[in-house]
């Protein structure tokens, strides 16, 4: 017996539980980490009790710590076969954060088309074959939306991405909808914006620096800046982020309409702006590590996308953005910022 038929077997076998399984694909990631951890701390999703969670990545994810279940493996989800295995636990909620990000996808287009595009109709392929439709909430990107459109960008806008990973992403909104239309999935499309303060180190996402420029002074390291100071994007803390996914799991499905994709919501602000903002709550100092220096690639990558969003369908639908920048540096130097070691 696998390792998941065995986490459904042990639930299963609970005399009188009615609760809610819980997969996290790409539960290794920072916001999958984020996401495993509040859950934990919740115990409980769509108003039911969470009886088990699953963490799957391309490397097996470290647990957390919880009142229920907590399993974790390794899955490549361009393998179907061990998709299919992954999703024999057959789960209530799906949360599908795993992706190749923004660079990395113009890079090497053949790594992005099998993981964002293949990787993500394995799920829904493997999702369709449950008994019952689960909720499966599949994490979008700005990136889906460049070109000649007229600002500000609102929820019927057309996509128009510019980009490889934004092409995958748009592909991925089309199939969860059709998907949902069809009751293959109970399905929900949330567009991310730019998360700052990421933890951890630079990635390979184009849009690394808006976090790394705050992160890496804040940590009494110097940051390299690859656009203008005036150069302005659409940003969202990693707190508010999880609060929104949650909230977007929790959704009902009559709420949503015909269009399972939404947008949240951001604040649009120049990096000027955030600068200040890490001086306004950590003094000067941090800001004199930061140094500009002009990187074609990601300019090239970075400009066409878009900042000026109106997201009134997550806006009535309950989720939120940060009431500020200065909310979000502080939510970095309360839940991720780097203590030094006691002496």
């Amino acid at each position: 017996m696998d390792l998941w038929h065995r986490c459904a077997h042990a639930q299963s076998g609970r005399a009188g539980v009615v609760g809610v399984k819980i997969l996290i694909i790409g539960g290794g990631g920072f916001l999958g980490q984020k996401l495993a951890h509040e859950l934990a701390s919740q115990g409980k999703l769509r108003d039911r009790k969470i009886t088990g969670l699953a963490l799957a990545d391309i490397t097996t994810p470290a647990s957390v710590d919880a009142s229920f279940n907590v399993q974790s493996a390794s899955c490549d989800i361009t393998d179907r076969t061990a998709v299919d295995l992954l999703l024999a636990g057959r789960f209530d909620v799906i949360f599908l954060l795993a992706a190749v990000v923004s660079s990395h996808a113009e890079a090497e287009f053949n790594v992005g088309m099998q993981v964002n595009l293949h990787g993500v109709l394995n799920v829904l392929e493997a999702a369709r074959s449950q008994q019952n439709a689960p909720v499966l909430i599949f994490t979008s990107s700005l990136a889906v939306f460049g070109g000649d459109v007229p600002d500000p960008i609102r929820d019927w806008t057309v996509p128009n991405p510019q980009t490889s990973y934004g092409t995958q992403k748009a592909i991925g909104e089309l199939l969860v909808n059709d998907y949902s239309r069809r009751g293959f999935v109970d399905g929900r499309t949330l567009r991310l914006p730019t998360i700052s303060v990421r933890p951890g180190r630079p990635n390979r996402a184009a849009s690394s620096f808006m976090s790394s420029i705050i992160r890496e002074p804040l940590n009494g390291e110097e940051a390299i800046c690859p656009v203008d100071p005036d150069f302005a994007h659409y940003y969202l803390s990693p707190r508010l982020c999880i609060r929104n996914l949650i909230r977007g799991a929790e959704i009902d499905a009559v709420d949503l309409g015909q269009n399972r994709t939404i947008t949240m919501p951001g604040r649009t602000l120049t990096i000027r702006q955030m600068i200040d903002a890490m001086t306004s709550v950590a003094g000067p100092e941090p800001a004199k590590l930061i140094r500009f220096e002009h990187d074609p690639k990601i300019r090239d990558i970075v400009s066409g996308w878009r900042f000026d969003y109106d997201p009134a369908k997550a806006l009535a639908l309950g989720l939120k953005a940060d009431e500020n920048f200065e909310d979000n540096v502080r939510y970095y130097l309360q839940d991720d910022m780097e203590q030094p070691p006691e002496s």
